[in-house]
């Protein structure tokens, strides 16, 4: 064995020891009885970590409430035997160790079910977007070879047409059915269990599709305890707390959190739709430690806070960590939530190709509120240029690449991200500051050149919520036939503001340089989003065409 494998082998097995000792602190591991410990590693080695999760759960937390959602609540035991009778009916159906099940739910109990019954199948799970179109839907499922489609009620419109070997299962409905639902099929094989399967469960999450049509990125269900392990030196869940997890679960954010919680033991709360109201409500009234939530919906959050004021009917003490993550985090987002709920933010910034690449913690967004934070142990992330060269300096920009034990396979219709000395690229620029924290500047596709300046959307817009009287803003580059490009700002004001697009220009010229100044502004009643948040610059792109379209 040459020295560079030895290293190797030994930085793997330093960073594994560590992610064990990280877990045993948060409760995730150790602790338990004997016949626990024994039913655990049985069960791992069974269905592998997807299927074993609510196993060990049930084992360790049996009778605690595992899943709260509309219709009531669910015990980790519970949980375990609704997926193991899942799995059984699904087996009576034909359904083996890599058949592909397309997953199109909201957030409830039969996401769960579905999920822990794939993987104690061994199957290909995938996540479908709930706002797809009719066509996206189709040609996602077409593509990717969905064998069986488990969806809620709500979108009978859209699955007419979409074959599956195996047909379809409602997950959720509100009225009487005669179609096959997932209670029906759990209640039909209540008691029974399935042998392990020939081969562990697969994930496939899709890319945002912000820019174009959402690619399938399958990931290998790890074996390493470095991913869980890096959240956690990060972010301080606990064992048998608490999570209400805001997110769709089809989305990295909300499936990862949901799914270390169930495993930590933690009650999980859901709502099948995100209203900022009742998720303060919820907060009120079931006193959860940990809430996850995407920018957008964090800023709802606290804008309901700020209107109801100190004293008002909300109370969220009981929360000791906010998880963020799913797009950019704007500072002036940071400085309101910190007054509104406290120094409780923890930024995550990561990617469905890479996985985890840093974490900000309060400490560093008190400091630092716009960073996206730093790599935790095991993930190492880099800046190069566009020759592929590295990049150093603080405050020099550069792509951000990133490498760790979780990235994915490659996209399922070939193809994957650009590598470079083992680290795969994120598709975004940043620059590192004199504290070694991560800023991310915006995609590397959106940086502009107008007028033979350098333009980045992002500073722009991190400038413009700073004005009282915008709620949100997007900006996006134009084609311009003198500068070649120029900017165009898209903006919501807050409720009973008003601006001119004379106003907006005068702010931004007293605080940026000319350049940088939007041409075009453009206000509406709400920014174009997929449902993890991620705003649709594309679409944008569209709707300034139709606007101005003399560009």
């Amino acid at each position: 064995m040459g020295t560079k494998r030895v290293l190797a082998f030994g930085g793997r097995a330093v960073t594994e020891v560590r992610a064990a000792r990280v877990m045993h602190s948060a409760g995730m591991i150790g602790g338990g009885s004997l016949s626990e410990t024994v039913g655990g590693i049985k069960a791992l080695s069974a269905y592998g970590q997807l299927g074993a999760g609510i196993v060990v759960s049930a084992l360790k937390h049996g009778d605690r409430v595992g899943v709260i959602d509309e219709l009531g609540s669910l015990t980790f035991n519970e949980l375990n035997e609704r997926s193991n009778a899942l799995a059984a009916a699904l087996t009576d159906r034909g359904l083996k160790a890599g058949d592909c099940i397309g997953v199109l739910c909201r957030n409830h109990r039969g996401f769960f079910d579905i999920t822990f019954a794939a993987g104690k199948l061994g199957a290909r799970l995938m996540f479908l977007n709930t706002d797809f179109s009719k066509p996206q839907l189709h040609d996602v499922a077409k593509r990717e070879q969905v064998d069986l489609l488990v969806h809620d009620e709500e979108y009978n419109g859209i699955i007419g047409g979409v074959e599956c070997r195996f047909g379809s299962v409602i997950g959720w409905h509100d009225e009487p059915t005669e179609l096959d639902t997932l209670e029906g099929l759990i209640a039909g094989a209540a008691g029974r269990t399935v042998p392990p399967p020939a081969t562990h469960a697969k994930l496939v999450l899709l890319t945002s599709g912000t820019t174009g049509t959402p690619k399938g990125a399958p990931r290998s269900v790890s074996r390493s305890l470095a991913p869980v392990g890096a959240v956690l030196s990060k972010v301080p869940y606990k064992s048998g707390e608490s999570t209400y997890v805001a997110p769709p679960m089809f989305h990295g954010v909300g499936y990862t959190q949901a799914v270390l919680s169930i495993a930590l033991g933690c009650t999980v709360q859901v709502h099948r739709k995100f209203i900022p109201e009742r998720v303060l409500e919820s907060i009120t009234t079931n006193r959860p430690t940990a809430l996850v939530v995407v920018p957008v919906m964090l800023r709802r959050i606290v804008s309901v806070l700020e209107q109801a004021g100190p004293g008002g009917p909300y109370d969220t003490s009981s929360l000791r960590l906010v998880f963020v993550s799913g797009s950019q985090l704007e500072a002036e987002l940071v400085r309101r939530a910190q007054k509104t709920i406290g120094d409780k933010l923890y930024n995550f910034y990561g990617s469905t190709e890479v996985a985890y690449a840093t974490f900000a913690t309060p400490e560093d967004l008190k400091v630092a509120p716009g960073c996206a934070g730093r790599p935790p142990f095991g993930a190492v992330v880099k800046l190069y240029d566009d020759h592929g060269r590295p990049v150093h300096g603080v405050g020099t920009v550069g792509r951000i690449f990133v490498g760790n034990s979780f990235q994915f396979d490659g996209y399922t219709g070939g193809g994957g991200k650009e590598s470079i000395d083992g680290l795969m690229a994120t598709g975004d620029v940043g620059h590192f500051d004199d504290g070694g924290r991560l800023y991310v500047d915006g995609r590397d596709d959106d940086m502009i050149v107008s007028g033979g300046e350098n333009l980045f959307p992002g500073e722009v817009e991190e400038l413009l919520i700073t004005n009282p009287a915008i709620e949100e803003a997007s900006v996006i580059g134009v084609d311009d036939p003198e500068f070649h490009k120029r900017l165009a700002a898209f903006i919501v004001l807050r409720e009973g503001q008003t601006l001119t697009p004379e106003e907006v220009r005068a702010f931004v010229k007293s605080n940026l340089a000319r350049f940088k100044v939007p041409r075009d502004v453009i206000f509406v009643d709400e920014l174009p989003r997929n449902p993890s948040g991620k705003v649709l610059k594309r679409v944008l792109r569209e709707q300034h065409a139709e606007l101005v379209p003399s560009s």
